[in-house]
């Protein structure tokens, strides 16, 4: 009788979804402010919207949880899922703030191709969060998180390349460090959908 008047799920997947989205929308801002390397201010702003409206999404979520007697999986497993996505925007914040912080004034190929990475692996993070509504979908789900840990593999390499390529080619100090702390917080946003891919990945076992 209990568990019929109390809250059953909520909003949680909507919530789950509208999250996802702003995660894409920070790394697509992101990858246009490296890629392009102008008007990183505009980007910047986009980025901080991204990230406040997500702040949003994750303090609705965390309350919701806390008043919703039947959640559609494990609490902590919802807990996690939701505060690992908001430190892949936190990161992608990060990354802008220090842009500027820095005064970076050039960045490099390789720098671009890890914002692209980042990219595609939120997308896909995006992608497997809009299917953890039917966890009996687990093959689909699992490709997914494979292709992002596959990502994140790629960001190792291109990571190692490029510290390797800046510590032979770079005499100017200052800027070694400034772009060792760039590469480092674009390979941090894989690791971080790497880490969803985890959380996904344990949900669909459990429950599938």
């Amino acid at each position: 009788m209990l568990g019929r008047l109390m809250p059953r799920e909520g909003k949680f997947f909507d919530l789950f979804n509208a999250h996802a989205a702003r995660i894409v929308e920070g790394s697509r801002e992101l990858a246009a402010m490296i890629g392009t390397f102008s008007e990183l201010e505009a980007h910047a702003q986009r980025i901080d919207a991204a990230e406040r409206a997500a702040d949003k999404v994750t303090h609705e979520t965390i309350a919701l949880l806390h008043k919703t007697f039947i959640t559609p999986f494990d609490r902590d497993q919802i807990h996690q899922l939701i505060t690992t996505m908001d430190d892949i925007l936190d990161l992608t914040q990060d990354v802008a703030e220090s842009v500027a912080l820095y005064d970076l004034r050039k960045i490099t190929p390789e720098a671009k191709q890890l914002a692209d990475i980042c990219h595609m692996s939120c997308e896909r993070v995006a992608a497997v969060v809009a299917l953890l509504h039917n966890v009996k979908r687990a093959d689909a789900i699992m490709k997914i998180c494979e292709e992002i840990d596959r990502l994140e593999s790629d960001a190792d390499r291109v990571m190692r390349a490029a510290l390797s390529k800046l510590f032979r080619e770079e005499n100017d100090l200052k800027q070694v460090i400034k772009l060792r702390v760039i590469y480092d917080l674009l390979e941090s946003i894989t690791d971080r959908c790497e880490d969803v891919a985890n959380v996904v990945e344990g949900i669909v076992l459990e429950n599938s």
